[in-house]
């Protein structure tokens, strides 16, 4: 183990801990190669501020167990590791399954076993959460079926390649498909995690949570992710696909039209061409057309200034960025709020 590589331990559940009918939440954590530590660390987290109020971590009010295909360490996407310290038990020992995936979606070589763990626990009737990447992991065990799922909108191309035929969006941080739960990941895995302490220890329990974790409430479930790309249906060109990614990554500090073509190894000039070959526009109006739609959702979505959702969309200042959205939209950026915020 090298020294700069911390590791975590999991709880085991502690029986003596319980209170006479038991936890009201047992969760098993199932963690995958790559998986990512903050979706993991975040739902963990607010379950064990909702177990115990005493704040000492133990596991009262709701339960949870780390584990992983034959008890073995997985290294997170950033290199922390994890020691699971148990292999997958019983599935019927827990209300939810939470499958942590991350970096390592693209892998199709899965065990065996894990699969059929997962069709276990869905034949027993346990409820299935896909964290992240996980919900690759659950269509491939064949466990979707017509439910709708929601994944983190930077995989949903390969998502969609992967499983075509399932209903996959990114505009919700999680849905509820009542015996199937998918998580963008990320920060909305908190967001999942103090829900499901909503459902089955109270409001109280998730507020309890809330304030240690010093957030101001639960975002919903029909919040929509912050994502802004364009619809690549169709397009094959792997140059322009490299080059929207590349734009996308960097909405608040826009990257020069010559810095977006070296990066996929073009010309400007011929970036110009493909560009206007597959989508019809130049990268720089694809480039200005996705940061104002990255504005136009920060003006719904958050209380910041006009001025500094500007900044935040890669405008040098709020005049560029009101000239900008009213060419674009028809209304200011003032104009705009206002009718969001007005009733009906």
């Amino acid at each position: 183990m090298n020294d700069d590589h911390e590791i975590i331990s999991s709880f085991p559940l502690d029986v003596a801990d319980k209170t006479s009918s038991g936890p009201r939440l047992r969760v098993g954590f199932v963690l995958l190669h790559q998986f990512t530590l903050a979706a993991f660390s975040g739902f963990i987290d607010a379950l064990r501020l909702a177990a115990d109020p005493g704040g000492r971590s133990r596991q009262v009010h709701a339960a949870w167990q780390v584990m992983s295909l034959g008890g073995l360490p997985r290294r997170s996407s950033c290199g922390v590791e994890v020691h699971p310290g148990s292999d997958l038990v019983d599935p019927t020992s827990f209300d939810y399954i939470a499958i942590c995936g991350g970096n390592d979606y693209l892998n199709v070589k899965v065990p065996e076993a894990l699969l059929d763990y997962l069709r276990n626990a869905a034949a027993n009737g346990i409820r299935l959460v896909g964290i992240c990447t996980g919900t690759f992991l659950i269509a491939q065990a064949g466990l979707v079926g017509d439910r709708k799922v929601c994944v983190h909108w930077n995989v949903l191309d390969a998502f969609r390649e992967r499983f075509p035929r399932t209903n996959a969006t990114v505009d919700r941080l999680f849905i509820d498909e009542g015996d199937l739960i998918t998580c963008a990941g990320s920060t909305a895995a908190i967001d999942l995690g103090l829900y499901l302490i909503t459902r089955h220890c109270g409001r109280d329990k998730a507020q309890q949570a809330i304030r240690h974790m010093m957030l101001h409430d639960i975002r919903p479930a029909a919040m929509p992710q912050a994502h802004f790309y364009a619809n690549l249906d169709g397009i094959h060109d792997v140059r322009v696909r490299q080059a929207t990614q590349f734009i996308e990554q960097r909405l608040d500090t826009p990257p020069s039209i010559d810095a977006i073509a070296r990066y996929v190894g073009l010309s400007s000039r011929q970036l110009e061409r493909v560009f206007h070959t597959a989508l019809g526009i130049g990268p720089a109006a694809f480039q200005r057309n996705l940061r104002l739609e990255y504005g136009r959702w920060l003006l719904s979505n958050s209380s910041r200034t006009i001025t500094e959702i500007a900044i935040d969309s890669g405008f040098a200042d709020g005049a560029h960025f009101s000239r900008d959205f009213r060419s674009a939209f028809g209304c200011s950026p003032r104009e705009f709020r206002d009718s969001c915020a007005s009733p009906g």
